[in-house]
């Protein structure tokens, strides 16, 4: 008999993840507006309610700003390991051996629909898991862009500045140095697991290799 297992078992990972991630957004939506409301009370403008805040341009620039380097991260990721190669790491395919992930999809009454579909819908099927990633990075940079763009004009009005254009701000500093900080550090853990992963295991865990594995065999 198949052995069955609770709703929380078969999806505990999402869950979890979704749960820490609705908690840390939670912390960063009160602690920002804490902070927002002294940065406006030291220029002796109003405080904003709870509600206006999570609507303004500090939050939306300060929350679709890390949104936007994990999906690049992500996109990255997917599109790279397609084709390079790190000897010894479990976040590589294989320097020479085929790989289950590069054989050609075959329809079967269990394949996903796009599969059985066929044609040009397969095609993109092929790809929509860096595609789905790229919308989400290109929606989030906009969204960072728009928050940047609106909290820079509230420090503008508040200093008696005139508004900016989205266009002028966009050849500001200061939105291309709040993406890079982000951008680096994203590359960083990217390179750190797959460098990590050669010499370190974690027993248990599908990032890792095997704990008797040689260091040298790449992939898991």
């Amino acid at each position: 008999m198949k052995k069955t297992h609770s709703f929380f078992y078969r999806n505990g990972l999402t869950i979890v993840f979704l749960f820490l991630f609705l908690i840390t957004l939670t912390a960063q939506a009160l602690t920002g507006w804490k902070q927002h409301n002294q940065e406006l009370k030291e220029n002796h403008a109003d405080p904003l309610q709870l509600i206006a805040y999570i609507k303004s341009g500090h939050f939306i620039s300060a929350t679709f700003e890390n949104f936007e380097s994990e999906f690049l991260q992500m996109t990255l990721y997917v599109l790279l390991t397609v084709s390079l190669r790190q000897i010894g790491s479990a976040e590589s395919k294989k320097l020479d051996e085929p790989e289950e992930v590069d054989r050609e999809p075959k329809p079967s009454k269990d394949a996903p629909w796009a599969v059985r579909k066929g044609g040009w819908i397969l095609k993109i099927y092929n790809n929509s898991l860096s595609i789905s990633f790229a919308i989400l990075f290109f929606f989030s940079w906009a969204l960072h862009l728009y928050g940047s763009w609106q909290n820079n004009n509230v420090e503008r009005l508040a200093k008696q500045l005139p508004e900016e254009t989205v266009m002028s701000y966009l050849g500001q500093p200061e939105f291309w140095f709040e993406t890079f900080q982000n951008w680096q550090s994203e590359f960083l853990s990217v390179a750190s697991i797959v460098f990590l992963t050669i010499y370190l295991r974690q027993k248990g865990s599908p990032e890792s290799k095997p704990v008797d594995s040689p260091h040298m065999e790449t992939g898991k």
